[in-house]
This record gives C-alpha cells, sequence and structure tokens, in this order.
C-alpha cells in the first residue's frame, strides 16, 4: 500500500536587506504558512548560508534550505564546513540543496570556467559525494538532507540515485511536440527507473513559475524567462497556477495522486497568492 505523503511548501526569498528587514519577512513565510525557506544562489542576491542562519530563529519550525547552490563555485571542503555549521546552528533544519548552474555571465564573473553540460553536472556527482565524505568524517555526522533539482535527463538520474528529494525545474515539464504534463510524467517515470527500490522513499518537488486567479493576475516573468515559450504555452504547464484557489487546491491534490508530487516551492513575488491555497491543503 502506498503512504500518501503530506504536502510541504517552500518560499525562496531573495534580498536580505536589513537584519530587521529580512527578519520581517522570514516571519511573514511562517505566519503565511510555509514549511520551508529557501535561499537561491546568483550572484546580487543573498549570500545562502548567512541568510538562512540570521533566519533560524524567526522562522520558528520552519527548515530552511538552499534552492539550489551552484555548486561549481563552492570547492567540496569548504561547502562541507559551512554545511556542518549552518547544520548545527538550524537545530538540523537544513536541507542542502545543489543544481550544476546554469547562466554562463555568473560562472565568468566569479572566474569559473562554464563547460559542457556533461562536466557541470560530472562536477556536482564529485562535489556531492566529497562533501558526503566530509561530514561523515565530523564526530556528529552532520546529515541534511539533500535536493537535486534540475530538468535534464542525466541530472534527474543522478538525483535519483543519490538525492532524497529530487526537484523538478519549470523547464521539466517542456518536451517539444509533447503537452506538458506527459511531459513531467515522462521525466518522473525516469526518475522512478533511475532509482529503483530507492523510489519509494524519495519526495518529489516542483519549483512553482506564477499563481494568479485569473490570467491578468498572473505575474509570467519567470516562467518566460525560464522556458521562452509564449503566454499561451506557458498557460499549460503544470507550475503556472491559474484559477480559483480551490480549482487550484485540486489541481495539486491530482498532481499527488498522479505524479507523487507533494513538495512544491514559489519565489518571493508570488508568495501571498500561493499561500492563500496552503489551509486548503492541509
Amino acid at each position: 500500500m502506498n503512504v500518501i505523503r503530506p504536502f510541504r511548501f517552500g518560499v525562496a526569498l531573495v534580498a536580505v536587506g536589513s537584519r530587521a528587514a529580512w527578519l520581517a519577512k522570514v516571519r511573514a513565510a511562517a505566519d503565511l504558512g510555509y514549511d520551508v525557506l529557501h535561499v537561491p544562489d546568483h550572484l546580487g542576491l543573498a549570500a545562502p548560508f548567512p541568510a538562512l542562519v540570521a533566519a533560524a530563529e524567526a522562522a520558528g519550525t520552519m527548515r530552511v534550505g538552499t534552492f539550489v547552490l551552484n555548486t561549481a563555485l563552492y570547492h567540496p571542503w569548504v561547502l562541507a564546513r559551512d554545511v556542518a555549521d549552518t547544520h548545527r546552528l538550524t537545530d538540523g533544519r537544513f536541507e542542502l540543496g545543489l543544481g550544476t548552474g546554469y547562466l554562463e555571465h555568473e560562472f565568468a564573473a566569479a572566474g569559473v570556467p562554464f563547460g559542457s553540460g556533461a562536466t557541470r553536472l560530472r562536477r556536482l556527482a564529485d562535489t556531492l559525494r566529497e562533501v558526503r565524505e566530509r561530514l561523515a568524517a565530523e564526530p556528529d555526522r552532520p546529515d541534511p538532507p539533500v535536493l537535486l533539482a534540475g530538468a535534464g535527463r542525466r541530472l534527474l538520474e543522478l538525483a535519483a540515485r543519490e538525492a532524497d528529494i529530487v526537484g523538478f525545474s519549470i523547464q521539466a515539464a517542456v518536451d517539444p511536440g509533447v503537452p506538458p504534463e506527459r511531459a513531467l510524467t515522462d521525466r518522473i517515470a525516469h526518475v522512478r527507473a533511475a532509482a529503483g527500490d530507492r523510489f519509494a522513499g524519495l519526495e518529489l518537488n516542483m519549483i512553482i513559475g506564477a499563481v494568479g486567479r485569473d490570467r491578468s493576475e498572473l505575474d509570467l516573468t519567470i516562467a518566460r524567462a525560464a522556458t521562452g515559450l509564449p503566454d499561451d504555452g506557458l498557460l499549460q504547464l503544470p507550475a503556472v497556477l491559474c484559477g480559483p484557489e480551490r480549482d487550484i487546491a485540486d489541481r495539486l491534490l491530482r498532481y499527488r495522486e498522479e505524479f507523487g508530487i507533494t513538495y512544491y516551492g514559489v519565489l518571493e513575488p508570488h508568495m501571498a497568492a500561493f499561500a492563500r491555497i496552503i489551509p486548503l491543503l492541509r
């Protein structure tokens, strides 16, 4: 008998500002019912580790995590040190989200070769292995859950084998000539096949690109930039939620039943709009 996972909801906050402003945003997210506070990893945005440690007290019972680190910018030993102490300073509420990085200009700014997709994926796999080895050597053996997120099949295979949480990006439902829900189904099937017996223990996550009661409320900026699709195409994506709150909640319940997705993340601009749906899924 399949166990039905409860839903979890995360929100990614992108700018710290002052300490008071940052903690006020964290408390607002907690009050809205979010379970996890995420900090993304892009140059010009918040520095993930200090932001998460500072947020921990104001976050109440919320977990905190990176969503997701550009792994290429971190030496494994340095990353392991930061992960270990962030895990400790947040009382074990830390989730380690990792990705390959995809913005070439950020690599250039950091003086790191961009390389091919295969090179970045290999760097991700090697870094994860080395970080886990370093953490296992610590006296208290910190072991935060690992989330690997993306859309490429090879990355999803790695996530299926190594992660605790598999994150599907907005692009994971984009496959030319294939209906978006079918494309997402295919990628989840790919994860299932690669995971084998591990699949039952994996948590599936999806990032939400836009939320609104009707088309006039939708801010499609993020989804448009991520996919390059025209707006009519964006409205077909599983990650774009448009309609009354009850209809959206029913849609996410269907996604849990059909896809097994129970962990949703939104970006800060959509925090308030998505929060209206959370009570309908508790």
